[in-house]
This record gives C-alpha cells, sequence and structure tokens, in this order.
C-alpha cells in the first residue's frame, strides 16, 4: 500500500484491470485504523465494492468494521474522501452486481463457493 500513496495510484491501482482503492475503517475491537486494498466501481458519486472475502465463508473484517461504525476514509489515486457505508439493497445489488462481475468474473465464482450472501456496499461521500 505504501507503493500506491507514494505513487498516486500508478503502482498498485489496479489488479486484473480492475480499478483498486485504499480502504480505511476503525477497527470494531481495538478502535485502530486498519486499511486494505478493495476492487471498487463508480456510479456517479457513489463507489461500489464487494464484501466477498474470496469466497470465504466469513466476511471480511473491513465489512464487520464498517458495519460497526460506518464512516470509511477512501483513497483513488491522490484523492482522498471521507465516506459513509451501507449494504445494498437486494435491488441495488442486482442492478450492480452484472457490472461487478463484468469487471471482476471471480466474484461470480466467490458467490458460488460460499454460503453466505457476499454484500455489495455502497459508499457515499460524507456531508460536509
Amino acid at each position: 500500500m505504501a507503493f500506491y500513496r507514494l505513487s498516486r495510484g500508478r503502482i498498485g491501482g489496479r489488479l486484473w484491470n480492475a480499478p483498486v482503492l485504499i480502504l480505511t475503517t476503525v477497527g470494531r475491537k481495538t478502535g485502530k485504523k486498519r486499511t486494505t486494498p478493495v476492487l471498487y466501481l463508480r456510479d456517479g458519486d457513489r463507489i461500489m465494492i464487494v464484501a466477498s472475502n474470496g469466497g470465504r465463508d466469513q466476511e471480511p473484517s473491513w465489512w464487520t468494521n464498517l458495519q460497526h461504525d460506518h464512516h470509511a476514509e477512501v483513497r483513488i489515486k491522490s484523492e482522498k474522501r471521507k465516506m459513509i457505508a451501507r449494504k445494498a439493497s437486494e435491488e441495488e445489488k442486482s442492478d450492480f452486481w452484472p457490472l461487478l462481475t463484468k469487471m471482476y468474473p471471480a466474484y461470480s465464482d466467490y458467490q458460488r463457493k460460499t454460503k453466505r450472501e457476499i454484500p455489495v456496499v455502497i459508499l457515499t461521500e460524507e456531508s460536509r
């Protein structure tokens, strides 16, 4: 992630031709900031991310943290934004899932692999 920050996203800004952002959440147990790279898709001012955890039955820690505290910070290239996270509705997920799996086809494999429903998470900018 240091290369991503130092290069303003030129290094590490894409994975399998999908764009990558750096997501920072607050640990629900520790209260410490936790940072992880995540694939994303933009829809206007909204950003869609997928809590797939590689198709594991356990949710990714960042999603568990966001369910406890909806506030997050996102870095896309050199741009930093404070965001609010929420789980997409079933209707929103059905709209965005085809676009997300087109961007990163492994998401379909991950959904088949796990017993849980993989959530799509919508990030919107915090009101100033």
